[in-house]
């Protein structure tokens, strides 16, 4: 135990039934927390702790009706505009057999065989200039180099058992190799030797067993409070599937569809995770106003910057389909959403931060709370905000390789309207992480420094309670 020199040294233990020790350890943030252990030794083998500091005190009644009286209103207002906006399922529509839009059945490759390009082309399997859909160009002779004759069985669907032919070029990046199990393309109105072609490979068990291995790594290291985040993510999940995707095709306005969905996933995740309670409730607040904040400027932005948030093939193709869907409100709301998961780790950080502080040391006061737990704050923008930028700069590698082939200057480059897309779509929610940090943890702050601890309690008999005192530190020896 350590001396001060200025204390006199504790008095020699003394046999009996009960022997009593204080430590004082000052924890340098203002406070001194006070240990009292009590050691039985007598023929009764009891052995008791007590401890002067236990968890923070509860937030009063009072506090939780002032929570409770922003929040239910709120939650109200989420599940009306659920039930409101509730689409039901997709609209379904007549294929077109572009992209995404196609049928497609499983099928296994079952041989490979190395043939002439020219004898290929020559034979009619398939003509000069056929598109192929394993990823290369149209069927050219190229001498000295053979082509690969791959066989493929449907699986699944009305033609399970048939077979028919796919040729891949010397040039295509897709391989295919015997037994492999692939996706094909079905289109009833082509003929009979052209309906299937290979479009991608069948990644469903590597991909389940990826899963598999997040989902045990998890529960694993998170135990209770991982398998509640599995819980909430497949929710979340679901949220997104039957709920924000479908009313978008509906013809919802894709901000309210985007508002009311995240609200939903807001609330069930973070209470699912982290208990109904006055600490996860500030979180919730504090994600609620910096959501609110991205929906403004994201608004403002994207109109000011006149993006139409149909820049590629995929969102043509939404746009040909349902024409009645708002393109620069999907952008806006794809930013929204995008933005929740980080929103949720920030607020939900900064919370706890300021709780455990306050239960450190008590004593401290609402802005002594805020500037310590503002420090970690900063650390945790620097952090986001950085992962934030790569993220998007690792999504869009590909295309920012093609500007730099090009030899495009840089203000080209970020004025071209897919650019200045993930441009804006980056710096919205990064305003909005960093607004996070100071807007939660002064809730945080104010709401965990609200009540004043009661009067101390007795200390045990026998015991020398030390004293609490509001130091900046630990005292210097003389």
């Amino acid at each position: 135990m350590e001396q001060y020199p200025h204390q006199p040294p504790d008095p020699p233990r003394r046999d009996g039934p009960e022997q009593d020790d204080t430590h004082g350890h000052d924890t340098g943030t203002g406070g001194h927390h006070g240990h009292t252990h009590r050691h039985g030794t007598g023929g009764g083998g009891h052995h008791g702790h007590a401890h002067g500091h236990g968890p923070a005190a509860p937030v009063s009644q009072h506090l939780r009706k002032v929570i409770a009286a922003v929040l239910i209103p709120f939650t109200v207002a989420v599940v009306v505009g659920l039930v409101v906006l509730w689409p039901g399922g997709a609209p379904s529509h007549t294929r077109t057999g572009v992209g995404f839009d196609r049928q497609t059945q499983q099928a296994t490759v079952t041989r490979v065989t190395e043939v002439g390009c020219a004898s290929v082309n020559a034979s009619g399997g398939a003509p000069t200039g056929a598109p192929s859909a394993t990823g290369g160009a149209p069927v050219k002779q190229e001498a000295g180099r053979p082509c690969k004759k791959a066989t493929v069985r449907v699986d699944t669907g009305e033609d399970t058992g048939r077979t028919f032919t796919e040729i891949v070029q010397p040039d295509q990046t897709r391989r295919l190799h015997q037994g492999e199990k692939v996706v094909v393309a079905y289109e009833p109105s082509a003929p009979r030797n052209l309906q299937y072609s290979v479009t991608d490979v069948n990644r469903t068990f590597p991909m389940a067993l990826l899963a598999g291995i997040f989902a045990v790594a998890v529960v694993v290291v998170g135990r209770l409070r991982g398998v509640m985040a599995l819980v909430a993510l497949a929710v979340s999940f679901l949220v997104l599937t039957l709920f924000i995707l479908p009313a978008i095709l509906q013809g919802s306005d894709p901000l309210v569809v985007a508002v009311v969905g995240a609200s939903a996933i807001m609330l069930i995740a973070l209470y699912m995770c982290h208990g109904l309670s006055a600490r996860t409730s500030v979180a919730v607040l504090g994600t609620l106003i910096s959501l609110s904040l991205i929906g403004l400027l994201g608004s403002l932005f994207i109109g000011w910057s006149a993006l139409t948030g149909n820049t590629d093939d995929n969102t043509g193709l939404i746009h040909g389909l349902y024409p009645s869907i708002d393109m620069s409100g999907l952008l806006l709301a794809g930013v929204i959403i995008g933005s929740l998961g980080v929103l949720d780790d920030v607020t939900v950080t900064q919370t706890s931060a300021v709780w455990e502080l306050h239960e450190a040391n008590p004593a401290m006061g609402w802005r002594a709370l805020y500037r310590a737990a503002i420090r970690i704050g900063r650390d945790h923008i620097a952090s986001v905000v950085n992962t934030l930028v790569l993220a998007y700069a690792g999504a869009a590698l590909p295309l920012l390789l093609l500007f730099s082939i090009a030899q495009s200057s840089v203000g080209t480059v970020a004025n071209s309207e897919l650019v200045a897309e993930e441009i804006v779509r980056t710096l919205v929610g990064s305003i909005g992480l960093v607004a996070s940090v100071p807007v939660t943890t002064a809730l945080a702050a104010l709401v965990v420094s609200a009540d004043r601890p009661g009067p101390a309690a007795p200390a045990p008999a026998g015991g020398r309670s030390a004293p609490a005192r509001g130091g900046r530190g630990r005292r210097r020896k003389r």
